[in-house]
């Protein structure tokens, strides 16, 4: 990605954090993973902190599900930096918007894993 298009994926990014996710979100987002090489794992596992978020098992502060919440709906959406329709090049930037969001979340990731018992 060069930096206009690393800028306009950060600012969608911002946008969709904003926006309310639902079950059919979380299912496109599931499926969609397939697609994100390398950070599928990293990906599915941002899921599943929001989903114990939302559960209440596990604590996460507003900003760290904003950021969770805009990776998920970047990943869904049809317009973003790169069009996904592109072959190859159109998931790059949901990878690279996934990959900023784990280093974003570094401690919360950490403290999550703990949780779960993975290391």
């Amino acid at each position: 990605m060069n930096q206009r298009q690393k800028e306009r994926a950060e600012n969608l990014f911002n946008e969709y954090s904003e926006r309310s996710i639902t079950e059919k979100d979380f299912k496109k987002a599931e499926k969609k993973s397939s697609r994100l090489g390398e950070q599928k794992e990293n990906f599915n596992l941002l899921l599943n902190m929001i989903k114990d978020s939302w559960n209440g098992s596990f604590k996460l502060d507003k900003m760290s599900l904003a950021i969770i919440a805009g990776a998920m709906i970047y990943v869904i959406s049809p317009i973003d930096a790169i069009p996904d329709f592109i072959p190859v090049f159109g998931w790059l930037d949901d990878i690279g918007i996934v990959a900023l969001a784990m280093s974003r979340l570094s401690k919360e990731i950490n403290d999550y894993k703990i949780f779960k018992g993975i290391q």
